[in-house]
């Protein structure tokens, strides 16, 4: 079903995407196919490749808030979101805009944007499920989520929302802390044991199960991703300690098991 009335019609946006690293990059492409105005600004300088795309890039932060976006978009990484918010001169936008950020946490966000921003900013905190390598050839299924935190402008909310449903995606609203809490029990749960087959440098046999082949691409599709992604996942999440601790837990629990029947049939062929 459609997370949008049937009263709503999208209309094209001026987005300006604030960190145009690689997945600010790959949502580029999408939104530039739809028909969007794009602007983008980084601490990279990207303006080379902004010009093939057809985006305007802007170094000074200053210029780049002036461009007057219905709204502007927030890739940055999650370690770097409280640095870049703050050093933004909001003064230098003209009206009110719907400010949204795609980070892989999303209290964490939510809060600093409700702290840093004006009352009048509305805001849209969301996680697109997905990214440049699972998102590559079709957005269909996949899911985006979402949480409408401030909203007044409901026309241009719905436009922007509309970009992802066009695309297919499964649109699933639900709250930062819900979000969050889903998030360390899966995602961050996938990292994490992604990171420890990489310690453990699993490598491919002659010999390999279905299983075990499974296990070498989750740890090669986790070092895809920056250490960065890693660590923000695990400090900004307030749920992430305790699924590492229940991760630790389990691993011992299974490591005593294993041990108890080990001693067990020693003992029992030690009589025979």
């Amino acid at each position: 079903m459609s997370v949008l009335s049937s009263s709503s019609s999208s209309r094209t946006l001026k987005i300006g995407i604030l960190g145009f690293g690689t997945f600010g990059q790959f949502l580029a492409k999408t939104m530039i196919k739809q028909g969007h105005i794009l602007h983008a600004t980084s601490r990279t300088d990207h303006s080379q490749l902004c010009h093939q795309m057809g985006i305007s890039f802007f170094r000074d932060l200053g210029a780049f808030l002036e461009a007057d976006n219905d709204v502007i978009l927030i890739c940055t990484s999650i370690l770097s979101l409280s640095e870049v918010l703050k050093s933004l001169p909001l003064n230098f936008l003209k009206r009110p805009r719907l400010i949204a950020d795609v980070l892989s946490v999303k209290e964490h966000p939510r809060n600093l944007l409700l702290q840093v921003l004006p009352a009048e900013m509305d805001v849209l905190c969301t996680h697109p499920m997905f990214g440049p390598e699972s998102g590559k050839d079709s957005w269909k299924d996949l899911t985006f989520v979402f949480d409408r935190v401030r909203i007044r402008d409901e026309e241009t909310c719905s436009s922007f929302l509309q970009i992802f449903e066009k695309e297919g995606c499964k649109m699933l609203e639900m709250s930062c802390e819900e979000h969050d809490k889903l998030a360390a029990k899966s995602q961050l749960l996938t990292h994490i044991i992604g990171r420890v087959l990489s310690e453990m440098e699993i490598q491919s046999t002659p010999m390999n199960t279905r299983g075990f082949e499974t296990l070498i691409q989750l740890k090669e599709s986790t070092l895809k991703n920056s250490l960065d992604l890693f660590n923000g996942l695990f400090i900004h999440n307030k749920f992430a300690m305790k699924e590492l601790e229940n991760l630790q837990f389990a691993l011992e629990k299974v490591k005593q098991r294993l041990l108890q029947r080990m001693e067990k049939t020693c003992l029992n062929e030690s009589k025979h």
